[in-house]
């Protein structure tokens, strides 16, 4: 197989960090790899594979040399002005950002729901985001066997979704410090707010979460609606799901569903206690799901307890997978 030349921008932050890690253990076909960040960062080691490099400032310049894929996580801002320039120079850019994850000319992936979707890129592809894509894995092959008609997003968010400063400020808390990444201390609390309101009421990870949905699922009629909620957990999100069906199921059939479903974990033994947990997941890349039981209340009903690591699966995991397809699509 051919060796391509890889670039990660960011590469000194939590999910910049985790993308090498997750390059290391999939072990995919580079040749050269270079790491840019902030001119801060400038000069800084990286190991990658039992060698050492050095960290580099990001720069309109930086991609002035053969780069065939470029993992991006350093935030919106700098995706829009430095992802043009990256795909200018050739290479294709996964942003992890959520500066393109709406253009229409950008495809939004989840290699287990919509791979084929990387076939029409044109030099940018969209990581979703982290709540999102763990919810997706879980529901696209129940979409696909029985139609949905409405889904019921609440979400539980770990700290580490809002980062390096997310972990700090959640020890800091417990310590009994006064809140500066959140709107109120997030030790012993439950802050239903991640990010900023809108005039609808609604976060925007929640609206993140609706429209993501319906972009990836290729149906913008398709009823949603979120509560996102910040929890003082470390790692992992978990969300309690609960999606009305266009048709009738029958619960075992679920169950077979879902154990096959690629990227799932089926965890449901409840007479031992057994359901996802945000321990169990975290560190991990599989999407866990427990505690199904029929809706009573409405005909085709059903809930889902949905848990995954977000600085994985949620992040480096999902876009080094991206990567992955997008190689066997260029091998073919």
């Amino acid at each position: 197989m051919k060796k391509y030349d890889f670039a990660i921008v960011g590469a000194t932050g939590m999910v910049g960090r985790t993308f090498i890690k997750v390059l290391e253990e999939r072990d995919l076909p580079i040749d050269h790899i270079y790491f840019f960040a902030s001119e801060r960062s400038e000069g800084n080691p990286v190991m990658f594979n039992g060698v050492r490099y050095t960290v580099e400032t990001l720069t309109e310049n930086s991609f002035d040399r053969h780069i065939d894929i470029a993992l991006f996580s350093a935030g919106g801002d700098i995706s829009k002005i430095y992802a043009p320039i990256a795909k200018a120079h050739g290479a294709v850019v996964i942003d992890n950002s959520n500066a393109w994850r709406m253009d229409p000319d950008v495809p939004l992936v989840v290699p287990e729901v919509n791979k084929e979707d990387i076939e029409w890129q044109k030099g940018i592809i969209a990581n979703p985001n982290c709540s999102t894509i763990q919810a997706v894995v879980a529901l696209k092959p129940l979409y696909d066997k029985y139609g949905i008609k409405r889904i019921v997003y609440t979400t539980f968010q770990s700290v580490s979704g809002a980062g390096k400063t997310g972990c700090d400020e959640l020890t800091a808390s417990l310590a009994g410090a006064p809140p500066k990444k959140f709107p109120h201390p997030i030790a012993n609390n439950c802050i239903p707010q991640i990010d900023i309101f809108l005039d609808n009421a609604y976060t925007k990870e929640e609206v993140k979460m609706v429209n993501e949905t319906r972009k990836m699922f290729h149906d913008p009629d398709l009823r949603i609606t979120a509560t996102c909620v910040r929890v003082p957990v470390m790692k992992s999100h978990s969300e309690s799901i609960n999606v009305e069906f266009n048709k009738t199921f029958e619960i075992s059939e679920v169950f077979k569903i879902l154990d096959k479903a690629p990227g799932v974990k089926l965890m449901d033994e409840i007479k031992n206690n057994v359901y996802p947990l945000a321990t169990v997941a975290a560190d991990t890349d599989l999407t866990y799901v427990g505690r199904i039981r029929r809706d009573e209340s409405v005909e085709s009903g059903l809930n889902l307890w949905v848990v995954a690591d977000n600085v994985r699966k949620g992040a480096a995991t999902n876009a080094v997978q991206i990567a992955e397809e997008l190689i066997k699509i260029w091998e073919k």
